[in-house]
């Protein structure tokens, strides 16, 4: 049942009763009074800043060192593009990255911006973690040119002045959506007629308008840069594209070059010139400008339909009210008009020799002032920061199905900015840049907060147009450093209450939604838990988590497939080229630490382990390349797949997450307790901690995975705290600590933390010991389908085939249950086996070779330590065989124990009638007599 009164309002009045700002801050420039983020008191435990933790030679730092150099030598005036050309700003010639972040994108662009703050994101991580300057120069000339954006944007739009054919011109930047208007008195409806114009096109796009004329798109008047088949077009109507009388060019106008087009109407006669010469005429015609009427729009550079606004140059613009000869045309070709036989227009006549404000004067005599003007209107609402107008956020709110065309995930592109700027923040103290991302959460909730609720939770339900991310967690980590009320209250106007509610009851809804569209928002209200205290949100995030890990996980860590997730408990029937999307594994990555500091329960780091060491290691590519971050965006888990590194159309959602993973793999190593009392070994990686509380250093040495396990040494001072070491599930072979050389005493249980409590001193070293033994993990819905690991590393088979590759694993296991023995190591490859002339190779891996992360069970034989008892493997009509329930009791403390098993097993196979007792007393004697790697 709804409440009396919206939660939501009731929120807002208590937070406007009760909150406080927490500081201020200058909004033009210069260093903020704090750039810490608090960390919420409902956290037990405490992360550490990227500083504090430097990464060391291993697994993580070449991967880590491409993306660095990759954000060290991009220029960020590509990215700075899309933005400063919707304001009408000059984009100094850079180009645009294209793809998502750009106009020719997917979805005409509509996500562009995303990728910006993805990568503001990530220069701030790496210069949090490595201090070099370069990183926050970028970070300031980013921050400095959005600011510039805002502040043009809330202003009616100005001349973008540019050199001209013959002096000054103006210039219309692609993505600007700006126009000049003309006065409606411009073609003073007029019988006979010349149209003149000096145009420098600087983008191909069809239909563009040089001018038109008219009410609608039906009565009308225009010429066009280039029509469908890209040369120029001159037509007239008054009943519509049916009507039109037209005049075709026969040649594409250059880009980047100037040309003259002129149009003359007299009697039945139109002619179009291009550069002086007549290349088209049309005698039959029966309309001209007298025809049209009063019109409403007068236009250079916008159509009356929904073409694109011209991108290019203009220098002048003459109307005549009489058709100048051939010889005054071509006399315009060499001077200004007014300096030409033909003379200045009579009707309007524009030099746009104006290098600031947003009019043009008319030298015609007849003082039509002409106003720069924005398709949109304008100016911006204040605050609003995009790559686009405030077009995709009015459209949504009316918008009753997806449209990508139209509205792509407006406060989806929206966060990514808003987290870029808060991490460039907390990265450089620029004030400049908590400013814009205050601004922007002011401007959402001056928008939001007008909409009924009904609309919020319809607008929040939408596939994709109602995509928003994780702005829910930035704009709480917001409010935890501005204390304005109204970002607490917006963050609040984002709650999906059908999803909440369905998870906090713990019903799952899942199948058929879009995987990353939900993931992200769990962060959010785990987020507004802390915020506020409401138990539903963070019962849901938990309960959430429950119904993708394990029941909708592959093997690497990731979750769905072609974006979306299917029924609970199916993944071999999901499995496909599109499965896995990375953000997905990004966003549960940052979902499981998170409910981390809530609840230390081990199955958190122990998914976080296997996330970060397989899919999100192995998304990126091991190699260089200035122009591309090389991450993936699917991860195809189809045999012989291969991975694709430049995915779609290139700054996709995953490139911009895996640029930020790339530089932040140390986030998760090390938690502390939040009353000081201990340290989290989470994942083994060398790193070395600096906990300035304690006054202690921790240096992790260590190679794993390719070692197992790791040595830790204490630095600095001494200081008592208990060391909590994290035993992986997997860690079932013996997990060994010994401090100074001397064994800690205490049984270590594989799925738990290990506590080593004392006063440590500068110089003490606790070496672990995690061995590892190979092990299958078995699709759910097809216990035959499965996937190899080796401690925490998922072993994929190379193999360019497309079939599922079939491999035994039990003929030389080990009585540990290990099957590794099965495998043959690769001389000098660590991590790398050959099994039936199959190379398995680590998935981390970032190569482009065909992989089998799945393969199929086959163990047609009962065999023991490489001996063949000649007996068929039986199997159950589960699918489950004889040698499954068998090695099902490992680990076997000797090989007793296990021929104890063996004989056990037999005999309940046999009484079943699933096995004759022949063939069974052949399997117990084949056990008996095999010898056994221990």
């Amino acid at each position: 049942m709804a409440p009396a009164l919206p939660r939501r309002r009731l929120l807002q009045a208590a937070l406007f009763a009760t909150a406080t700002p927490a500081f201020s801050y200058a909004a033009g420039g210069g260093s903020a009074a704090a750039a810490t983020l608090p960390a919420p008191s409902a956290w037990t435990l405490r992360p550490f800043e990227l500083k504090d933790v430097k990464v060391g030679q291993g697994v993580f730092a070449a991967k880590r060192q491409l993306m660095l150099d990759h954000g060290r030598g991009y220029d960020v005036n590509r990215l700075l593009q899309v933005f400063r050309a919707n304001a009408g700003l000059s984009t100094g010639g850079a180009v645009a990255p294209g793809g998502w972040e750009g106009l020719d994108g997917e979805a005409n662009g509509n996500l562009r911006g995303h990728y910006t703050g993805h990568f503001l994101t990530m220069l701030s991580q790496a210069y949090a973690s490595t201090g070099d300057q370069a990183y926050a120069d970028k970070i300031r000339t980013m921050i400095g040119a959005l600011t510039d954006v805002r502040a043009t944007l809330r202003k009616d739009p100005a001349v973008l002045s540019a050199t001209g054919k013959f002096g000054t011109a103006a210039e219309n930047v692609r993505g600007s959506y700006q126009y000049v208007s003309l006065p409606a008195a411009v073609l003073n409806g007029s019988a006979t007629i010349t149209l003149s114009a000096w145009v420098k096109p600087t983008h191909d796009a069809n239909w563009t308008r040089v001018f038109d004329f008219g009410n609608n798109n039906t009565r009308y008047m225009y010429l066009a840069a280039r029509n469908a088949s890209g040369v120029p077009r001159f037509a007239i109507t008054t009943n519509g594209p049916g009507g039109e009388q037209g005049l075709n060019g026969t040649a594409a106008l250059p880009l980047n070059q100037w040309s003259h087009l002129a149009v003359t109407i007299s009697g039945s006669t139109g002619t179009l010139y291009v550069n002086g010469t007549s290349v088209a005429q049309n005698t039959s015609m029966t309309l001209n400008p007298s025809s049209l009427g009063t019109l409403t729009n007068n236009w250079l550079g916008r159509s009356n339909f929904d073409d694109p606004v011209f991108a290019g140059v203009y220098d002048e613009f003459n109307v005549w009210s009489r058709a100048l000869t051939a010889a005054e045309i071509a006399s315009l070709q060499s001077n200004r008009a007014a300096a030409s036989s033909a003379g200045r227009g009579t009707l309007a006549s524009y030099t746009f020799d104006e290098t600031t404000g947003g009019t043009f004067a008319d030298t015609s005599g007849r003082g039509l002032t002409a106003t720069l003007r924005r398709t949109w209107g304008g100016p911006s609402h204040a605050g609003f920061l995009a790559a686009y107008p405030e077009t995709q956020f009015i459209d949504l709110e009316s918008r009753t199905s997806p449209d990508y065309t139209k509205v792509w995930a407006p406060y989806y592109t929206a966060h990514k900015i808003l987290k870029g700027l808060l991490d460039a923040y907390l990265a450089t103290d620029d004030a400049r840049a908590l400013d814009l991302a205050s601004g922007m959460c002011d401007w959402m909730y001056s928008r939001l907060s007008k909409l009924p609720e009904a609309t919020l939770q319809r607008m929040w339900g939408i596939f994709s147009s109602g995509e928003f991310g994780g702005i829910v967690e930035t704009i709480v980590d917001l409010y935890a450093i501005t204390g304005k009320a109204d970002h607490l209250a917006l963050a609040k106007l984002f709650d999906l209450d059908k999803l909440i509610d369905a998870c906090a009851a713990n019903t799952d809804t899942l199948d058929g939604l879009h995987a990353n569209q939900h993931i992200p928002i769990f962060t959010g209200l785990i987020r507004l838990y802390d915020a506020t205290g409401e138990a539903r949100y963070l019962t849901a995030a938990k309960n959430f988590w429950g119904m993708v890990v394990p029941h909708r996980m592959y093997g690497i860590g990731g979750t769905s497939t072609a974006e979306f997730w299917k029924a609970r408990g199916v993944i071999a029937g999901t499995i496909s080229d599109t499965t896995a999307e990375s953000c997905c594994a990004y966003n549960l990555l940052k979902l499981s630490r998170m409910l981390f500091f809530h609840e230390q329960d081990p199955k958190y780091m122990d998914y976080y382990e296997r996330a970060l060491y397989n899919q999100v290691l192995g998304s990126k590519q091991d190699k260089a390349d200035a122009e591309k971050p090389l991450v993936t965006y699917f991860i195809g888990l189809t045999p012989g797949h291969v991975r694709d590194y430049t995915p779609k159309q290139g700054t996709t959602c995953c490139e911009g997450t895996g640029m930020e993973s790339a530089t932040k793999y140390q986030d998760s190593v090390y938690f502390k307790k939040a009353d000081g009392s201990a340290l989290y070994v989470n994942l083994y990686s060398p790193t070395t901690l600096t906990w300035s509380e304690k006054g202690v250093t921790v240096t992790q040495t260590t190679d794993y995975p390719r070692e197992q396990g790791t040595t830790l040494t204490f630095g600095g001072g001494s200081a008592a705290f208990e060391l909590r070491l994290r035993v992986p599930s997997w860690a079932t072979n013996g997990f060994r600590v010994t401090v100074n050389g001397t064994a800690v005493s205490g049984t270590p249980v594989a799925g738990s933390y290990f506590a080593v409590s004392r006063t440590w001193q500068s110089g003490d070293v606790v070496k672990v010991a995690i061995p590892f033994r190979a092990r299958v993990e078995k699709a759910l819905d097809d216990s035959g389908l499965q996937t190899l690991f080796y401690g925490p590393v998922n072993l994929v088979a190379r193999n360019s085939g497309t079939s599922y590759l079939q491999f035994g694993l039990f003929r030389n296991a080990a009585l540990s249950g290990d099957l590794l023995p099965s495998l043959s190591p690769v001389s000098g490859k660590p991590l790398h086996y050959t099994l039936n002339g199959t190379e398995f190779a680590p998935f981390s891996e970032g190569t482009e070779d065909p992989t089998h992360a799945y393969f199929r069970r086959s163990e047609p034989k009962v065999v023991f330590g490489t001996t063949d008892s000649g007996v068929t493997n039986p199997a159950k009509s589960d699918g489950t065989t004889l040698l499954d329930e068998i090695w099902a009791g490992a680990p076997f403390g000797n090989k007793a124990a296990l021929v104890s098993r063996v004989q056990s097993t037999v005999n309940s196979w046999v009484s079943a009638g699933l096995l004759s007792q022949a063939d069974g007393q052949k399997v117990v004697t084949t056990a008996q007599n095999a010898s056994y790697v221990s």
